[in-house]
């Protein structure tokens, strides 16, 4: 049986495969520079990240051909896309806020249960040596 839905593969003119090729490359050009010399403090990874889209999207939308194929391929990819960009932002705010809440400890649990076993094994001991004498 032939697949008679698909009138066959679009070809991406040359001109249109250079002028991205060098958008990744001056895209590249940037990363490295910001990386190296510009400090924006907490706002480096959101540049890094947006970077790093702005050349996965070029390469996923001519390289592959995507913005001439089916639009049901677009949705699935943007449905992954924002999933997991929600999971990237939530373990963003995981790892960004540790420490700021003022009634975590800085100790592990495990840590914190051996003090008080600790703890407990020594007093039983001055108890049981205050009822000796």
């Amino acid at each position: 049986m032939a697949h008679d839905s698909h009138s066959g593969h679009h070809i991406v003119s040359q001109r249109v495969l250079i002028t991205v090729f060098a958008s990744l490359v001056a895209l590249t050009v940037l990363t490295v520079i910001t990386a190296q010399f510009v400090d924006i403090g907490v706002l480096n990874l959101p540049l890094a990240l947006s970077i790093a889209g702005l050349k996965a999207m070029l390469v996923v939308t001519f390289f592959m051909a995507l913005k001439y194929d089916n639009p049901m391929n677009s949705l699935i990819l943007g449905i992954g896309v924002i999933c997991v960009t929600v999971f990237l932002v939530f373990t963003l705010f995981d790892t960004a806020f540790r420490g700021d809440m003022p009634n975590v400890d800085s100790q592990t649990i495990s840590d914190t249960e051996g003090r008080n076993l600790n703890q407990e094994a020594r007093e039983a001991r001055e108890e049981s040596a205050g009822a000796q004498h």
